[in-house]
């Protein structure tokens, strides 16, 4: 049977990759490089647009636990993660080239995978042509979006999300920033700029009365609140930056010997270190703006902007009320969606979104009742939240402890997520199992 995907972003390519594996014929659809998204501009597969952090890397962090799930279930997304880290600390940040090169040529190299690199798809394929995944991501086109709502009915909601600079190494001043990680002893992996209270007090005036980029009146965007522009940070009050990105918890100016009244922290974009995004500082401000105020950080004063931020259209789904528990429409049996449009955020959640789907897909396409991860799991609760009907509103969640089955009572509040961690690794590795003897190995 062929399965045909549309997108080739992080689920679209972890659905192929395991649906492939399972012994599945894919024909993933990509529209670049005939044509880009506005907040694309890479021809590979898996482009990493807003940050080149995966987050946290501790399995005691929700998002750092699904990575190790992913991982046990033979993740794509994150063997091309981990072979090309660069240093973060306690994060798993990778270098944005060489990450979408190795899933590009691991999907184009795959002898049951066919790529078709052409013109936008506007069209949902029909059944007669077998199931098909739409992975298109925040940015789907607005032709394939009205596609959409002719088989769901008006039910597509939109937000928009910001995207951080990128600056040149060789055009900071390195003697105003140090490098430390929060509470590590050493040489951490971030570049660290330093604020008095009246220089942060002077940035984030000026932050938060910046002319910015708005396509409709502020009023009527919703914002995701995990990924909300510095500027609207700023204007939420005074403080807000100093117990928001710019914290300086964990960290000792070497050069004072204290910890500073606010921080900005750089993270490396790639293996050689020659540029560095501004970790948080997402931002929908004009150009000239950004420029301006991004000099005023101590170090930058002379930065060389690789990228400036900029907003761009998140679409998604009312998944509950659209969507079953196997993320199928219901509306058209033969139409499965994954990754952002079902309403998860972030790189890892919808490499999370895409690689359910292909198993569950494979599981049907067999003939064989699928078996969902476990709601203990990560993965489990993730996949849960899309399908919340009590949600009053629903909006993208990101991982979270909160969205899994409670740990056993009596467990003590220190050892909640230990304990929440070893359950949810031992349930995958039982669902793994219970999938490979179902529905055959990835092979």
């Amino acid at each position: 049977m062929n399965v045909t995907i549309v997108g080739a972003g992080l689920a679209g390519c972890e659905a192929a990759w395991q649906l492939a594996a399972r012994g599945f014929a894919v024909h993933l659809l990509d529209m670049k490089p005939d044509r880009y998204s506005p907040a694309h501009s890479s021809p590979h597969f898996a482009e990493l647009v807003c940050s080149n952090s995966l987050r946290s890397a501790s399995v005691h962090s929700a998002v750092g636990l699904l990575k190790e799930e992913l991982r046990i279930m033979g993740s794509l997304i994150m063997e091309a993660a981990d072979a090309t880290a660069v240093p973060a600390g306690k994060a798993l940040a990778v270098d944005r080239e060489l990450f979408a090169r190795h899933v590009t040529e691991r999907i184009s190299n795959h002898p049951r995978i066919t790529v078709s690199r052409s013109s936008e798809a506007n069209k949902i394929p029909s059944h007669e042509h077998g199931p098909v995944i739409i992975a298109t991501g925040p940015l789907t086109s607005d032709a394939l979006a009205a596609e959409i709502v002719q088989i769901v009915g008006s039910c597509g909601l939109s937000f928009y999300d910001a995207i951080a600079p990128i600056v040149s190494a060789d055009s900071l001043d390195m003697s105003k920033l140090f490098r430390a990680s929060r509470y590590l002893e050493g040489e951490g992996d971030y570049l660290n700029s330093p604020m008095d209270e009246m220089t942060y007090r002077a940035f984030v005036y000026e932050v938060a009365n910046a002319k910015k980029v708005d396509p409709y009146p502020f009023e009527k965007i919703p914002h995701f609140e995990g990924c909300l522009p510095v500027e609207e940070l700023a204007r939420r009050g005074p403080d807000t930056l100093a117990f928001g990105p710019m914290k300086p918890v964990g960290l000792i100016d070497p050069a004072t010997g204290r910890r500073p009244f606010a921080v900005i922290q750089l993270r490396a974009e790639n293996r050689e270190q020659t540029s560095y995004n501004l970790v948080g500082f997402q931002t929908k401000m004009t150009h000239p703006e950004q420029e301006r105020i991004f000099r005023m950080i101590p170090g930058l004063e002379h930065a060389i902007f690789e990228r400036l931020g900029s907003v761009h259209r998140n679409t998604y789904l009312e998944a509950p009320r659209v969507l079953d528990e196997y993320s199928r429409c219901r509306a058209q049996p033969h139409v499965f969606f994954a990754g952002q449009i079902t309403g998860v955020e972030g790189y890892v959640e919808s490499t999370a979104s895409g690689l359910v789907v292909g198993i569950v897909l494979a599981a049907i396409a067999k003939g064989k009742e699928p078996i969902l991860p476990p709601t203990v799991s990560a993965l489990g609760g993730l996949l849960r939240h899309t399908r919340d009907v009590t949600c009053k509103t629903y909006e993208p969640m990101n991982a979270s402890f909160g969205l899994m089955d409670l740990p056993p009572s009596g467990t003590r509040k220190s050892e909640k997520k230990e304990v929440l961690a070893k359950r949810a690794l031992e349930a995958i590795k039982a669902w793994k199992t219970a999938t490979a003897d179902s529905f055959g190995s990835p092979g």
